[in-house]
């Protein structure tokens, strides 16, 4: 049976259909050498913590209008755990590619990128962009969004500042990894070993895995 709009709100543009927007992703990045490699970095322990602010702030400003936010929020954790579960996959194949050539830590985030087309799946700081789509599309078929009352660029600033804030903890753990290993050259293969056992320390302490 499929889902039923509830509400498209003052304004609203259907999701598809006739004149409507695909909530599909779009183009893969680019390979360019040059291109930011900034990566969009969600943990599991997060997820709820950015699904309840986000409904929180959408509903304390009236963009939406639902009777039930705890569904919601499940809603949109929902998108961010599927986003996690999909993720896994590079992430393991390129993690698998490093050690087997032995490869630099550097070399993570390209590898991931180039296993994630195989997968037609949008890492980096597009996947944020699609994340997004992906929770406005769940908003807009959730039996427990009565009326969504904004548009949706509108609805992406709030879902922007909060994903950004909840994901860029990544710089804090890099940062903290690097003090445990500093007496160590980065570059060899020791500091590569070292610095994989110790963000994996900082991420169990902060219960992040």
């Amino acid at each position: 049976m499929p889902l039923e709009i509830r509400g498209q709100g003052k304004g609203r543009k259907p999701l598809t259909g006739p004149g409507g927007r695909s909530i599909l992703p779009g183009p893969l990045p680019s390979n360019d050498p040059l291109e930011r490699l900034a990566q969009m970095k969600l943990y599991t322990g997060k997820v709820d913590i950015i699904a309840a602010e986000i409904c929180g702030r959408l509903v304390a400003d009236e963009l939406i209008d639902t009777p039930n936010p705890e569904e919601v929020e499940l809603d949109i954790a929902s998108v961010l755990k599927e986003y996690i579960r999909r993720d896994r996959k590079p992430t393991d194949a390129a993690k698998d590619i490093c050690e087997k050539q032995g490869l630099p830590y550097s070399s993570f985030p390209k590898l991931k990128r180039q296993m994630a087309q195989k997968e037609s799946f949008i890492v980096g700081d597009e996947a944020i962009d699609y994340v997004m789509d992906q929770m406005i599309g769940v908003l807009m078929h959730s039996q427990f969004v009565e009326e969504v009352f904004a548009e949706d660029h509108e609805i992406k600033v709030i879902m922007r500042e909060v994903i950004r804030k909840h994901t860029e903890i990544e710089t804090e753990l890099d940062a903290e990894a690097r003090q445990k290993i500093k007496n160590l050259k980065e570059g060899t293969n020791e500091w590569d070993i070292e610095y994989r056992k110790a963000m994996d320390q900082v991420m169990k302490r902060r219960k992040l895995n």
